[in-house]
């Protein structure tokens, strides 16, 4: 074994030292640790500040409500103080019914306790806040004015001095159904299934899940339904397309919607089966013919089916009658061949009232001389407006030297 040198013992000696030395400092630093954690296990200091207030509970039940300040909760015998802010409006503890019960905090908030039947206004420095549902909550009054208004909601209709303004806040959204009737409008209001009132032009608000309600927005304002591209056969068997217009607008919102599902799409359904039934019944040369009696017919017929449907029609009309491509070069033909015909009856008719004005006006002149004369004046105005012609007139054969002249 070999022996060390004195200088080699030295150094391990101070090594040995320095280690006992940061042990003993590691050792001391951890008792101490554990007498702080031992003390904060024990005792806890709160600070409170303002605007807030602390709630001590022992072993779980409350026992007071402390100020701002400092305040020493002793946790080894169950104690533990939670701090509450006051400027969240709402008190938010998961103990909240033991701090409303305990009434140590009825110098600070307001309870509101509101049953199924019942809701609440909460109005913040005189402004509109939120609206309260079902439930027990508290609320600060130490940092703010606070106005609860507490209402019965037994009517699901919601009516109130600032009904508009509340019913279009976010806020109120999650408890309030609004309906806007514009100008021109009606609105049919059900509950549960019942009819209850029609709604004037103006803005409601009505409480959600008290009872089952729908709403039905219906114009009053006149509407044109178009009617195109109708095939239609007649009864002679030749297919035409028509176009149509029906005027219409409501006139019972009640029976418009509690009688079928749409009452336009019911209007556009009659109308289309009324044109095939009074079409289909004529034949193309009665239709073309009677077009104006048609339009009557199907528009007397369409107001008597749109009745039942709370729909008052104020007008029909035939826009186009449109025919295949061969019918209408046909149907073109023979309307020529027809004004053809009256055109050569016209002028064989014209003919002969001119000959027959001849013939008479003839007999006249030969019983009547100086009608006669007054004609060859007339011939000699004519023929002097274009012709430089010296004239000798006399007594008779005027007509004749005139002749002879030019």
């Amino acid at each position: 074994m070999l022996k060390q040198t004195p200088a080699a013992a030295q150094l391990a000696d101070k090594t040995n030292i320095l280690k006992a030395r940061q042990f003993t400092g590691s050792l001391i630093e951890a008792v101490r640790r554990y007498r702080i954690k031992r003390r904060q296990i024990m005792f806890r200091l709160i600070k409170i500040r303002n605007a807030e207030t602390g709630l001590k509970f022992k072993n779980g039940k409350l026992v007071a409500a402390l100020q701002p300040g400092w305040h020493l909760a002793r946790t080894i015998l169950g104690e533990r103080i939670d701090v509450l802010n006051e400027k969240d409006l709402f008190v938010w503890h998961e103990e909240v019914d033991q701090v409303i019960n305990s009434g140590l905090l009825n110098d600070r908030i307001t309870v509101v306790d509101l049953k199924d039947n019942q809701r609440a206004v909460l109005w913040i420095d005189d402004r509109f806040y939120a609206l309260l549902g079902t439930g027990r909550q508290a609320i600060w009054t130490t940092q703010k004015s606070i106005r609860v208004e507490e209402l019965v909601a037994d009517d699901p209709r919601f009516e109130h001095r600032q009904l508009y303004k509340i019913g279009k806040s976010a806020a109120a959204s999650n408890l309030l159904e609004t309906v806007q009737v514009e100008q021109g409008e009606t609105c049919v209001y059900y509950r549960d299934g019942k009819f209850v009132a029609e709604l004037e032009p103006g803005f409601y608000a009505f409480w959600k899940n008290v009872a089952a309600l729908k709403f039905f927005v219906v114009s009053r304002k006149e509407k044109v339904l178009d009617l195109s591209g109708q095939e239609i056969m007649t009864a002679d068997k030749v297919s035409l397309r028509l176009n149509a217009v029906v005027n219409f607008k409501i006139r019972d919102a009640v029976k418009s919607v509690s009688v079928c599902e749409s009452a336009e799409t019911a209007l556009y359904r009659e109308a289309q089966l009324i044109m095939r039934a009074v079409i289909g019944a004529r034949k193309i040369d009665e239709m073309l013919a009677s077009k104006e009696q048609l339009t009557a017919e199907i528009a007397t017929l369409l107001k008597t089916r749109a009745d039942a449907y709370g729909v008052e029609v104020t007008g029909f009309g035939v826009k186009d009658i449109i025919l295949p491509g061969k019918m209408r070069e046909i149907m073109n033909r023979v309307v020529a061949a027809q004004k053809e015909a009256e055109a050569n009856q016209i002028m064989r008719r014209e003919e002969t009232a001119a000959t027959r004005s001849q013939c008479n006006t003839a007999k006249m002149l030969e019983t009547n001389p100086t009608l006669m004369r007054l004609r060859e004046l007339e011939l000699i105005e004519k023929v002097a407006e274009k012709s430089k012609i010296n004239l000798i007139l006399g007594e008779k054969g005027l007509a004749e030297k005139l002749v002879n002249m030019l």
